[in-house]
């Protein structure tokens, strides 16, 4: 069944709304930004769980990329160029380790590294991420809550195939072979150091079966009227938080919404198209919604996605809107097109 977008305004009732929202780090912020600026929602009931899959250490520093792109889009110092760090930031302390032989290869600002330092210091000492979180989010002066997936280490790994040229010499020729080999790594070993220039084999989830997820994070599903998937990798950005199962469970007695991050076959940014391939998917938002469809009850795709897509989608709801969130007023148009479907038919 096919809807479309509706300019029906139920503002008036979003202040009661219970929202929990799914996040990586690059395309769900933007619609993180959009109903930030709903004036109407109260922020204090809006929850959003994170991923960490891409969690990693660089020497001393622990980065947990996604979330702290949650805390500085909602805290307004966002870099919206890059969409990590934060904007108008200095890199001294980064040149400066470089002058002593150590490259960090992500390089990390100055203001940015006070918050992974403060998350470094307290992780070593044992606190748990789920609390260090809700210490930054409230000295940001954030309302809404924000958990990560889990405390417990689950990382994203990604199969590649490796070439290796293997320099033979033969009757004084020389006979250059390749060499190949599978290697598990990590996904910032995969997007940073390599830029994503491996052919990808498989995406793994490790530790997910026996990872716990964060309690207060469970209790706001459960309370939260709405869930929205944002329009994040689905491989590496929402898959690892689904991959928590009673995340997972949870999220089949709720209203599930999921914004599909890919116009026809063209995903909006990131190596979608590459990860979604290695896991066996056409890179369509068809796609999208079977990597979904157990838990969802409407889907959205972009407004000039065609209707072959929509014809080859089971018995479920389509909203069509406008997906790609160029400026404010999109990002807060496309949240609030969400909440007034929400309203007009699950509410009412």
């Amino acid at each position: 069944m096919t809807i479309k977008n509706s300019l029906t305004n139920h503002s008036n009732t979003f202040k009661d709304l219970k929202i929990t929202i799914l996040s990586g780090g690059t395309g769900t912020p933007k619609l993180i930004q959009g109903f930030d600026n709903i004036e109407e929602l109260d922020k204090k009931n809006m929850s959003i769980i994170v991923n960490t899959g891409e969690d990693n250490w660089i020497g001393n520093i622990y980065l947990s990329p996604d979330v702290d792109t949650v805390l500085y889009t909602l805290s307004g110092l966002i870099n919206e160029e890059t969409w990590y760090g934060v904007k108008n930031d200095t890199f001294e302390c980064h040149e400066q380790l470089k002058k002593y032989g150590f490259d960090e290869v992500l390089k990390i600002g100055d203001k940015d590294r006070a918050l992974k330092t403060h998350k470094s210091n307290l992780i070593k000492k044992g606190a748990k991420l789920s609390n260090i979180i809700d210490e930054e989010r409230k000295g940001l002066g954030i309302c809404a809550k924000i958990y990560p997936m889990s405390n417990d280490k689950v990382e994203t790994k990604i199969l590649i195939v490796d070439e290796e040229s293997d320099n033979k010499l033969i009757d004084n020729k020389s006979d250059v072979g390749v060499k190949k080999q599978h290697l598990l790594i990590k996904f910032h070993d995969f997007w940073i150091n390599r830029r994503g220039n491996s052919k990808v084999v498989d995406v793994f989830y490790e530790n997910s079966n026996y990872a716990e997820a964060v309690e207060g994070a469970i209790e706001d599903i459960k309370n939260s009227d709405i869930i929205i998937i944002g329009p994040s990798n689905p491989i590496t950005s929402i898959n690892p938080i689904l991959s928590i199962p009673k995340i997972r469970e949870c999220l089949k007695n709720k209203v599930v919404y999921a914004v599909s991050p890919i116009i026809g076959n063209n995903p909006v940014s990131g190596p979608v198209g590459t990860l979604m391939q290695s896991k066996g998917y056409e890179v369509s938002s068809k796609s999208v919604y079977e990597i979904y469809k157990d838990i969802l009850d409407v889907f959205i795709i972009d407004t000039s996605d065609s209707n072959d897509i929509i014809d080859n989608i089971g018995n479920i709801e389509i909203l069509k809107c406008n997906t790609i969130m160029k400026n404010i007023d999109d990002k807060k148009q496309l949240a609030k097109e969400i909440l007034n479907h929400y309203v007009k038919n699950f509410k009412e």
